[in-house]
């Protein structure tokens, strides 16, 4: 019956149906077949409203909706469009400047909103038709625009690591008690924070390392821009562009890391800062206001939706005891620890063609996590891992999210062939760090350590 439920929920979610309510039905279609059928204990589902209540009360998760209103008012400022223009004119004579220019805008992008959609729409709408207008070659284009979408997986204050790490948390003290450690410890939003920072940093170096060397030998297919608009801007006008969206992550993200605010606070400072930045923009109007809200209150209703309906799936599902079935399965595993957690990433990339992180957090992570963590590996390394390996899962070819949200937006000329062929430079260059990671997993842990130890 757990396997069936699994089954039943990819099938109706391959189907097209609401993701929240497929999981939440399916649940509840097998619960009544199990009490019906006598193998399931109704006792279960008394848990739920008191999980429900849990996730409503949770101060972590409070940080979503206000994280993703700064996105959403950073998106509506234009500063994206300013910068990118700015960037791209600076850099206009060097072979491959559009493309570093798009990269660094990604990535400001990403750690200023952290929502993956957003950034690959918003940068396929802004550079794309630039770079192509510019003779670059369409794979190339695209392949740099969905890489630095996908930072915001990865780069925080980022929303996936926020609800990771409230999964992560909760697996890491059940792996505790199950080891006989009765006082156990937990990790908080600001460690994998500091976690995922240097390897999404050196992700964007690396990245920018293929495109200056594409450049180099391929100078066709990244041509440099002998002219365009804007060719006067000075270096002091770019970076009166750039200081506001660094002030505001150093203001959030370091707030966080050095233990000043708690995550909900440091979003509070951020929304505010992007409604200031708006404002500076001359974007923030009362008209603005309202469409922010609303699009904000539409995500943070659709993610929260989700919880709960991840949270009564994976009720059903213990009710089944398919945890433990998971459990045994994976003990069971060739390879040890090494073996186990080759296996658990392999069907978390092959989950991140159909699930959104959202569901992979909050459905899998919890049978999963305490396995892996019982075993001795670091949480901070783990929660990095499991981020780039969904990043990798997404921009994967053909069902990675990241190629649809571009496929969506790109003009008719551009192909899907062309939009795949340049994603899978972008793919090694993210397996690689996934490789460094499990070499050194100080990569992950130095940064976490030395602030909070």
């Amino acid at each position: 019956m757990s396997l069936g439920l699994f089954l039943a929920a990819g099938l109706s979610l391959l189907a097209g149906f609401p993701v929240a309510f497929t999981l939440a039905g399916v649940a509840l279609i097998f619960a009544l077949l199990g009490v019906l059928g006598g193998v399931f204990d109704p006792a279960f589902l008394s848990a739920f409203p008191s999980r429900v209540f849990g996730i409503m009360s949770n101060q972590t998760l409070i940080a979503v909706p206000v994280f993703v209103f700064m996105g959403v008012m950073l998106e509506r400022s234009k500063l994206a469009d300013q910068l990118l223009q700015a960037l791209a004119t600076i850099m206009r004579r060097i072979p491959g400047g559009l493309g570093l220019a798009v990269m660094m805008v990604g990535a400001l992008m990403a750690a200023s909103t952290g929502i993956v959609g957003a950034t690959v729409v918003t940068m396929g709408l802004l550079s794309l038709p630039t770079m192509l207008r510019n003779n670059y070659n369409p794979s190339i284009a695209t392949g740099t625009i969905c890489a630095a979408g996908t930072l915001g997986q990865i780069i925080p204050p980022s929303i996936a690591l926020i609800l990771l790490a409230d999964v992560l948390s909760n697996a890491y003290q059940q792996a505790q008690l199950t080891m006989g450690i009765f006082s156990p410890e937990t990790i908080s939003v600001g460690e994998l924070f500091a976690g995922a920072l240097l390897p999404g940093l050196a992700l964007v170096g690396l990245y920018m390392i293929y495109l200056i060397g594409m450049a180099v030998i391929k100078p066709q297919k990244m041509p440099a821009i002998e002219h365009g608009a804007g060719e006067g801007i000075s270096l002091w006008e770019l970076l009166g562009l750039l200081a506001g969206p660094l002030l505001l992550i150093l203001a959030v993200l370091g707030s966080i890391l050095m233990g000043l605010a708690t995550p909900t606070e440091a979003a509070a400072v951020g929304a505010t800062g992007a409604m200031l930045l708006a404002l500076k923009q001359e974007m923030l109007s009362l008209e603005t206001l309202r469409t922010v809200v609303y699009q904000s209150a539409r995500i943070s209703a659709m993610v929260f939706m989700i919880l709960i309906g991840a949270s009564l799936f994976s009720l059903v599902f213990r009710g089944y005891g398919g945890d433990e079935y998971v459990q045994s399965l994976l003990l069971n595993l060739p390879g040890g620890q090494f073996g186990v957690l080759l296996t658990v990433m392999l069907v978390l990339f092959l989950l991140g063609f159909i699930l959104d992180f959202i569901e992979i957090t909050y459905v899998v992570i919890p049978i999963v996590g305490p396995v892996l963590l019982a075993m001795g590996m670091n949480p901070v390394w783990l929660g990095v891992m499991i981020a780039i390996n969904l990043q990798t899962s997404f921009l994967t070819p053909p069902f990675g999210f990241s190629l649809f949200y571009l496929r969506g937006v790109a003009p008719p000329e551009v192909t899907t062939p062309e939009i795949y062929r340049g994603v899978i430079p972008f793919i090694a260059i993210q397996l690689l760090m996934l490789g460094l990671l499990a070499l050194w997993p100080e990569l992950a842990t130095w940064l976490p350590n030395a602030i909070y130890s």
